[in-house]
């Protein structure tokens, strides 16, 4: 195999972001989407030039033209469907988070094992030179000794049907938005042995539309992030070190040409990042891990530690005290 023909899950609005990468690599093709109305998609796929349609997820699955599923579908059904895929002998790329419980990554761990394919979270930013670049700074001594990380990512949703919304599907800005931050730092520090957080959850939604959240790291290391659904658009990542400090003005959704900062005392120094398509890396990663073996830049370990620092997060939220790693 040298070509991998990919299944799009759903008519979801982010399929379009994969939408150049795919067309734009030589090692994959944008083959089928489903969805569960089969008019929709025909229609969706006469509209954006995709070869097959089918009226069912389950179809898809069952077509052995198809190789690699990608995932978009709300977070309550990353898990299951992710599932479905590898039992089917589907590559996975799934959408943020893989799953809401660390037991529904250890099943997805489990069927991608059993199946022998490759099932990755879809953490985009991950992959780009700008976040590369970042890391080795820090790793470097940039900055000196990393004593604290802070982030922010929040939007405002106009629409209160927004399935971000809806606590059953796995809404919340946690989930949807927080994730980031969150991975970001852990990213860079690693794993935190403790964590703190506080939520204002919506009245209608029942789900946090705000959180604030702290993370300890080993080494004396901190975190502090907020997320949100009712706040403008701020996205950001700032690293602090006892020598300097770095800010990431766009860390999340990087494209071309960013620029990052890097402060020593009074003098500041501006580093830009030629960059590329954002979802690029990620579409050549997994080509990469299913066709030649390699690593995968979101290891299913960390997608699970991630979901665990989230899960800890809501809890100290609900029981008002810090909660041990």
């Amino acid at each position: 195999m040298t070509t991998l023909r990919w299944g799009l899950l759903s008519t979801a609005r982010i399929n379009k972001a994969l939408f150049p990468p795919l067309r734009t690599s030589a090692r994959n093709i944008l083959a089928a989407v489903a969805s569960r109305d089969l008019d929709k998609a025909k229609e969706y796929a006469t509209e954006w030039n995709i070869l097959h349609a089918f009226g069912s997820y389950e179809a898809v699955l069952a077509d052995p033209d198809v190789d690699v599923i990608y995932n978009p579908l709300p977070n309550s059904l990353h898990a299951e469907w992710t599932i479905k895929a590898a039992q089917a002998g589907k590559h996975v790329l799934c959408e943020k988070p893989l799953a809401i419980t660390v037991e529904e990554v250890d099943e997805i761990t489990a069927a991608a094992k059993q199946a022998g394919v490759v099932v990755m979270e879809a953490f985009m930013y991950r992959h780009h030179p700008q976040t590369l670049k970042v890391k080795e700074l820090v790793e470097s001594g940039e900055i000196g000794k990393l004593q604290l990380i802070r982030g922010s990512f929040t939007f405002k949703i106009d629409n209160e049907e927004d399935v971000r919304l809806n606590a059953s599907l796995g809404g919340g800005s946690i989930w949807d938005v927080g994730c980031y931050p969150i991975s970001y730092a852990r990213l860079i520090a690693g794993e935190p042995v403790e964590v703190a957080g506080w939520q204002i959850t919506g009245q209608v939604s029942g789900v946090d539309e705000t959180f604030v959240g702290q993370m300890r790291f080993p080494n004396n290391v901190y975190a502090q992030f907020d997320s949100g659904f009712r706040t403008p658009v701020r996205t950001h990542i700032e690293l602090a070190g006892d020598q300097g400090s770095l800010t990431v003005p766009i860390p999340f959704t990087p494209k071309l040409n960013e620029e990052i900062i890097i402060t020593h005392g009074n003098e500041k120094r501006v580093i830009t990042i030629p960059g590329e398509d954002l979802y690029l890396g990620e579409v050549e990663n997994m080509a990469d891990a299913i066709l030649h073996g390699s690593a995968t830049g979101m290891s299913l370990a960390d997608s699970r530690n991630n979901v665990a620092t989230i899960q800890a997060l809501l809890r100290s939220a609900s029981e008002g005290k810090p909660i041990a790693m």
